[in-house]
């Protein structure tokens, strides 16, 4: 049976998923998501997504890939293997024909027959699976007008009112023909129309564009609908803009409401327009051709918050009074707030719908991740953004994702401790201007008094937190509101057992970050006993406790494990060999925490740079050449440098994760010192003249060190490559210096 309209599901809200599948083309190159994220090549993957416990998912038989050529030529192999598998799954497709695309090479949006094309595929793809009783013809018709036809981002890269609204048009008649081919099929098929609901805010001098776009949000809706006629708001707008009364009103002849509104809730989707440019960072200038104004995400400006997507929800429903879903779900951030803007909007959806609306479902988007959206997929950068699973790994990882969706299946409540947090779009530091103060909203959260802190709240406990390493780690907790119990050397001597277990009885923190140590591999060697006690001892003593609490535990390697004669970067399955004693004892270390705690995650690192330490190669070279003094570098040893917030980011990822093992983390380049700081200074305009290679041995060392000592991984790359973070770290390394500067000429005014 079709949806009957205000009908709620009988079993409550379900859980479902999506594949990010686009194919988008750029002039004559198509970029395609599935061949990123590998699951193309990759079958089994259907019993990945079921495990998940999700009831359907969002599902891809594309156009552009099944039938690029003429549809008689059409290949069926993929998709026939892959829907049939998702049906002995019991996991129900929804499936998408052309997603942010624009047809086979031969057909465009601005095309006529475009939508004639789409619905002769359609009724193939219904005779093919006669079964399948959702459908997504064209996914976000109007989000892929705007950028096919308006910004020009997309092929057919068109910048004008005319060609975004005749794109609009095609793609929704392209969705009526569709469905009518399909249902000639089989009768009981039902469109899920996707659509983003962002919503627009204004100043009272653009409210008028603030309302335009208000109203065109719902166009794609409006015209399956049949609610554009002469009365609708943007009836005069379609004509100049070369929509003909036929054309429009043809919609209310054929009439396609969805079965299901699909709504994709973004954190970028809701944005505040304002004139007043100054006040916002340049990337944000922008206008309509009548007027420039800034063009910003409501979270990086509005001091109380949007309602967010339970007030867009409501409001859909009041509109249409159709059944709706959550059809896509995801924020690019850091784990935990990958969590919570899922929770936020499973239980926004809750909210709305027992207070009588018809939310079907939440889908989970982007099982497999996604790659290059934060450049609108126009180029392969490698920007990659996880979902439940990471396809980083030669097998793709479960995340904690992963874990929250086999809860919300089942019906259970989120337990994972890092959900105590607000998300950063709730928190005081994400905003990039003066917070906009809106009328008749609480004072901004600045003003607001500070909230009590939960003594109870679950929290990670770092040791050795006056160190490089845990410093970074204390430092970055709090930028990601994740509690954080910082103990000192001197606060906590991990080589005690009986210090270890009270803090451990007193914090109840649910993982533990073991920073402490001794790192200075020169240190080391000149005091073995201090070593072995602060890398081995320590390390064992940590993990049994952690063991015995069933706290997972993550701890520290280092490239010195290695003898450096393989000449090529070590992995994680290489036999260790150290040459020194700082060596010898983290292959001790290593073996007693992973002896001891099943739980336990080994990271081993390389050479690490981080804006805050003083004392890492990079800062002092800069320092140095920025005064023009002569800096002398090894460039005899080849390493593999890291940056300490990648570093620190990713295995907090992976604690959250549930990782375990032993891992290789670094930024992933061999390169010796002198070639990453000549690099370093280059990125920054600085004369490389003052800086001279010489050999490590003329720098005095005490201990022997490996010539090459680069790491590599057979788990997973994980963080990004050397001249990303050599570039981050450059903008955050001067921007520091400029404050000092700052800091110091303010202070001089103040004393004269």
């Amino acid at each position: 049976m079709r949806a009957v309209p205000g009908q709620p599901a009988e079993d409550g809200m379900e859980l479902w998923g999506g594949l990010e599948c686009t194919v988008n083309r750029v002039e004559d190159q198509y970029f395609s998501q599935m061949e990123r994220n590998g699951h193309a090549m990759r079958p089994d993957d259907l019993e990945r997504f079921a495990s998940l416990g999700i009831r359907a998912i969002r599902y891809p038989v594309l156009w552009e890939r099944t039938a690029p050529g003429a549809l008689e030529h059409a290949q069926w192999a993929w998709s026939d293997a892959r829907l049939n598998g998702l049906r002995q799954l019991g996991v129900s497709p929804i499936v998408g024909l052309v997603h942010h695309g624009s047809g086979p090479q031969h057909t465009s949006l601005v095309d006529p027959g475009f939508a004639t094309g789409l619905a002769a595929f359609a009724a193939e793809v219904a005779r093919r699976y006669p079964w399948v009783e959702r459908y997504t013809p064209v996914n976000e018709p109007l989000t892929t007008a705007r950028f096919s036809g308006l910004y020009g981002v997309w092929y057919p890269h068109a910048r004008s009112d005319r060609s975004f609204v005749r794109a609009l048009l095609h793609q929704c008649r392209a969705v009526v023909l569709s469905m009518q081919a399909i249902r000639s099929v089989n009768p009981r098929a039902q469109l899920v129309q996707t659509e983003d609901l962002g919503k627009t805010y204004s100043t009272p001098a653009l409210r008028s564009v603030c309302e335009f776009y208000n109203h065109r949000r719902w166009l794609s809706w409006d015209l399956l609908c049949g609610k554009v006629d002469r009365d609708h708001a943007l009836w005069d707008y379609l004509m100049r803009s070369g929509a003909t009364p036929a054309e429009l009103l043809w919609f209310q002849e054929h009439r396609c409401p969805p079965d299901i509104l699909g709504i994709n809730y973004y954190i970028t989707g809701e944005r505040w327009l304002d004139e007043h440019l100054e006040r916002y960072p340049a990337r944000y200038h922008g206008g309509n051709g009548e007027h420039r104004f800034a063009d910003i995400e409501t979270p990086r400006a509005f001091a109380v918050p949007t309602p967010g997507v339970g007030a867009l929800l409501q409001e859909a429903w009041d509109r249409y009074r159709l059944p709706i879903a959550v059809t896509e779900a995801h924020i690019d951030a850091h784990r935990e707030d990958q969590l919570r803007w899922l929770v936020e909007i499973w239980r926004a959806a809750q909210s709305v719908r027992q207070g009588g609306a018809d939310v079907r479902a939440v889908t989970v988007w982007a099982l497999l991740g996604s790659y290059d959206w934060n450049s609108l997929v126009t180029c392969c950068k490698g920007y990659y953004e996880p979902g439940p699973f990471d396809v980083r790994s030669a097998v793709p990882r479960p995340t904690a994702l992963a874990r929250l969706m086999q809860e919300l299946s089942a019906g259970g409540a989120p337990s994972h401790p890092v959900l105590d947090g607000p998300g950063w779009w709730r928190r005081p530091g994400r905003f990039l201007c003066e917070p906009v103060v809106r009328q008749h909203e609480p004072p901004p959260l600045h003003l607001q008094p500070e909230p009590r802190r939960d003594a109870h709240r679950s929290a990670i406990l770092v040791t050795g937190a006056d160190g490089r390493l845990g410093s970074a780690f204390v430092r970055l907790c709090a930028q990601r509101s994740l509690a954080c119990h910082a103990m000192s050397r001197a606060a906590l001597d991990i080589t005690d057992v009986q210090a270890v277990e009270a803090a451990v009885a007193r914090y109840r923190p649910w993982a533990i970050v073991n920073a402490a140590g001794m790192p200075d591999v020169d240190r080391a060697e000149a005091d073995p006993k201090a070593c072995e006690a602060a890398n081995a001892v320590g390390a064992a003593v940590v993990a049994r406790v952690c063991a015995a609490a069933d706290i997972p535990l993550l701890t520290f390697s280092s490239e010195m494990v290695f003898d450096g004669r393989l000449g090529r970067p070590y992995v994680e399955t290489d036999v260790p060999a150290p040459l020194n004693t700082l060596g010898r004892s983290k292959v001790e270390a290593e073996r007693a925490v992973l002896g001891e705690h099943a739980r336990a995650l080994v990271v081993r690192t390389s050479a690490l740079f981080g804006p805050w330490d003083g004392r890492n190669v990079l800062v002092r070279g800069l320092q140095a050449l920025a005064r023009g003094e002569v800096f002398r570098v090894a460039d005899d040893v080849t390493v593999s440098p890291t940056y300490v917030p990648d570093l620190v980011h990713t295995c907090l990822d992976l604690l959250i994760d549930g990782e375990a093992g032993l891992w290789h983390l670094t930024n992933g380049q061999p390169v010796t010192w002198w070639q990453c700081l000549r690099r370093a200074a280059q990125r920054g305009g600085l004369d490389t003249a003052c800086l001279q290679p010489c050999c490590a041995a003329e720098l005095a060392p005490n201990a022997p060190v490996p010539s090459y000592s680069a790491l590599s991984s057979v788990k997973a790359v994980m963080l990004p490559p050397l001249e990303d973070a050599l570039n981050r770290f450059w903008d955050l390394w001067a921007a520091q210096q400029d404050d000092r500067i700052e800091a110091r000429s303010g202070a001089g005014c103040a004393a004269r």
